[in-house]
């Protein structure tokens, strides 16, 4: 009812991705494969983490609400983005669905954002002080962190939707973007936006700023707990673990910080794109390979759950 009081047009044309008619095939055929193999591993984590009791670990807890967080977030926008390229032509978006796209893709990015802060934790835990481990990472902590984290995100994700729910949209519908990106619907936007665009600079240095500055902390306090031990072989496998997480943190920190709270003024809708496609495609597709699929527990797990299957009576 807000949308249909205050703006004159009832739909957005989203113009997806800056693709040339002819490799719509190949990249529609990339996209489906990279959106199904995101679906296929976090699933497949979410499911092994309920069914084997040894993955009931406050680190697979926060994987597995990671998972789920992944896969909603890529869920968001891809469909739609897969049926732009599969009809070749630009699809049109309600205004009120444009606005629910926009507040669950705030919602799940948001979300991922909070948990990978609790994971980091956690493994500054486990790492700097492992004979206290149990004592700090208990259930009821891990749940209110959990918690805590799908509380902030509802509040962050709504406060952005009604502040955008008040602004009028004029002549052009026009996003050139594959979803309803906020910075997009501002620039469309024929009224003042500035309270909007304080408020993504405030919440965005609380929720994404903060929490990456938390993360680098961790992980730096890790290294150096792990240069204390005087050995080679775990000092190896330790900077792989961290360089491959800090990697993937970094892709998806770097890329919405550098969109949101560091826009360029030159900055070309290429450009955007790309960018944006790195932390709503990519980041969720690796997640689960860089934290879960690849190591021991999981792949234990996987067989253990296979064994089940195999023969119901084995324990």
């Amino acid at each position: 009812m807000m949308g249909r009081n205050q703006t004159s047009i009832s739909e957005f044309l989203l113009l997806g991705l800056p693709i040339q008619p002819e490799q719509q095939n190949l990249f529609y055929a990339l996209f489906l494969a990279m959106y199904l193999t995101t679906l296929l591993g976090n699933f497949l984590i979410i499911v092994l983490t309920q069914l084997d009791s040894h993955l009931h670990t406050p680190m697979y807890l926060f994987l597995s609400n990671l998972s789920f967080s992944d896969l909603c977030f890529s869920s968001v926008t891809m469909p739609k983005l897969l049926q732009n390229m599969q009809n070749h032509d630009p699809s049109s978006i309600p205004y009120a669905d444009c606005l629910t796209q926009m507040y669950f893709f705030l919602y799940f990015s948001d979300l991922e954002s909070f948990l990978l802060v609790a994971m980091a934790y956690d493994r500054y835990v486990a790492i700097c002080f492992p004979l206290h481990y149990t004592a700090i990472m208990n259930p009821m902590l891990c749940l209110s962190l959990v918690a805590l984290s799908w509380v902030l995100t509802t509040f962050h994700a709504t406060l952005h939707t009604l502040l955008m729910a008040r602004l009028c949209f004029c002549a052009d519908n026009v996003i050139p973007h594959f979803f309803c990106d906020m910075s997009a619907l501002l620039k469309l936007a024929c009224s003042d936006t500035r309270v909007n665009e304080l408020v993504i600079f405030i919440m965005g240095g609380l929720i994404l700023v903060i929490p990456f500055l938390l993360i680098l902390g961790s992980y730096a306090r890790i290294v150096s707990s792990i240069l204390k031990v005087p050995s080679s072989k775990g000092i190896c496998k330790a900077f792989s673990t961290c360089g491959s997480h800090l990697s993937v943190v970094s892709l998806f920190y770097g890329t919405v910080i550098g969109l949101y709270l560091c826009p360029s003024a030159n900055s070309s809708t290429l450009k955007e794109t790309v960018m944006a496609m790195m932390y709503t495609v990519v980041t969720p597709m690796l997640n689960p390979f860089i934290y879960s699929l690849r190591n021991r527990d999981m792949k234990g797990a996987l067989e253990r759950v296979i064994c089940k299957r195999q023969n119901p009576f084995l324990l």
